[in-house]
């Protein structure tokens, strides 16, 4: 049994009857993997660690290491001095194997950033959205890649993997954009072939909120479990879990999509949104709250986040609307937790993070939810969609550079 360096166990002796039947080129590529997750995940180590935390052979590591370091994807940066024994050469990524765009469409701004493959950001920058059709937003997200990459000073056919994040859920079934919510637009057809036509093929859609939970994972307060929800309540509302450390798409990519809960409380919803994005979308997020609010009479609300301070400067039909804001999130919560049962739930978005409002939620928790999981709001900032998107890419980069790695010479 072999462990990669994300945990990944992989059966040698169960392949195809044994290790001689799997074939030495199948036996190479594995062991290469393993030491590329190391170093990918740890590094810079020397030959000697990774013999002892891959388990491998030193006489099998150093050959396996030779080959990726023709490939391009390690070299060595350098040797560990005083230990004992002689001086060990240190290995690690070559940031220059390989870079990755990550793109957010956000309902105000776009974002974006350049990481090479040791996942170094190398350039990254924020766009206010001027375009109200979608294939405007297309050629503003082509600009904004643009003027990254010349930051970096590469070319787009140097990048390895692109990946946007994006409302709504990519099917590869029918190769389409759906429940695209306020960007009604976007799931056109037109939108994905000129989004292809822009990024070429290294493309890859992500759901914005599952692209948010990928950075939590890797970034945030989600590196500590296996398990959690990260949900998000602003413009929108959505949820990415992860469960035993892998982001839950499900069989049609919509788990997660918790704005279709059929939660809406007393306030109820406008019918129009709620057929467009799901009830509790339309009775939860924060052009819900200013309807609210203005309904009750709550003075300045033309935002949430002014009817969010009008509560908390003791204007009590206001704090009744944020209460009863908590109580949905709550029991939105509470659904995923009988269901998952996750370790951690994360609350991010700007409504979600607002100041206080975790307390809220989390008391009515404890009388709805059969146990009481850790809460946390999200410290990730604005930019968390585009880490996510990095996230993904750099696991998709890495998958494609090692599938990639030649077979050392027969001689060798």
């Amino acid at each position: 049994m072999l462990r990669t360096g994300n945990g990944k166990e992989v059966d040698v002796a169960g392949l195809h009857g044994g290790v001689s039947a799997a074939g030495p080129q199948l036996i190479r590529a594995m062991n290469e993997q393993v030491l590329l997750d190391h170093i990918r995940r740890s590094g810079p180590l020397s030959r000697a660690e990774l013999a002892r935390i891959s388990g491998l052979s030193k006489p099998t590591v150093s050959l396996a290491l030779a080959n990726i370091e023709r490939s391009g994807l390690v070299h060595a940066t350098g040797q560990r001095t005083g230990v004992p024994g002689p001086a060990a050469i240190l290995y690690e990524v070559r940031p220059e194997a390989g870079f990755v765009l990550g793109l957010d469409i956000g309902s105000e701004f776009l974002r974006g950033a350049v990481a090479d493959l040791a996942g170094n950001i190398r350039s990254r920058r924020s766009l206010r959205i001027k375009a109200a059709k979608a294939m405007t937003r297309v050629e503003e997200l082509a600009e904004l890649a643009k003027t990254l990459l010349d930051e970096v000073g590469i070319a787009a056919s140097k990048l390895t993997q692109t990946v946007l994040g994006s409302p709504g859920v990519y099917d590869p079934k029918r190769d389409a954009l759906a429940l695209t919510g306020r960007y009604s637009d976007w799931g056109s057809p037109s939108v994905l072939a000129a989004l292809r036509d822009e990024f070429g093929a290294t493309l890859m859609i992500e759901n914005d909120i599952d692209a948010a939970a990928l950075a939590e994972r890797a970034h945030g307060h989600g590196r500590d479990v296996d398990s959690f929800a990260f949900i998000s309540v602003g413009t929108g509302i959505g949820m990415g879990l992860v469960i035993d450390g892998k982001l839950h798409r499900g069989s049609h990519g919509v788990a997660g999509e918790i704005s279709y809960l059929p939660f809406a409380e007393g306030r109820g919803s406008d019918a129009r949104d709620a057929r467009k994005r799901g009830s509790f979308d339309a009775s939860a997020s924060a052009a819900a709250i200013v309807r609210a609010a203005k309904r009750a009479g709550v003075r300045g609300a033309s935002s949430a986040e002014k009817v969010f301070a009008a509560a908390a400067a003791g204007d009590r039909v206001a704090a009744e609307i944020v209460s009863e804001e908590a109580l949905l999130v709550a029991k939105a919560a509470c659904t995923v937790i009988a269901v998952a049962d996750p370790e951690l739930i994360v609350l991010g978005g700007g409504i979600g993070q607002a100041p206080g409002f975790i307390d809220l939620v989390v008391d009515n928790l404890r009388e709805l939810a059969p146990v009481l999981p850790d809460v946390k709001a999200s410290v990730l900032g604005a930019d968390s969609v585009v880490g996510g998107c990095i996230v993904a890419g750099l696991d998709e980069a890495w998958q494609r550079a090692t599938a990639a790695i030649p077979a050392p010479a027969a001689h060798e």
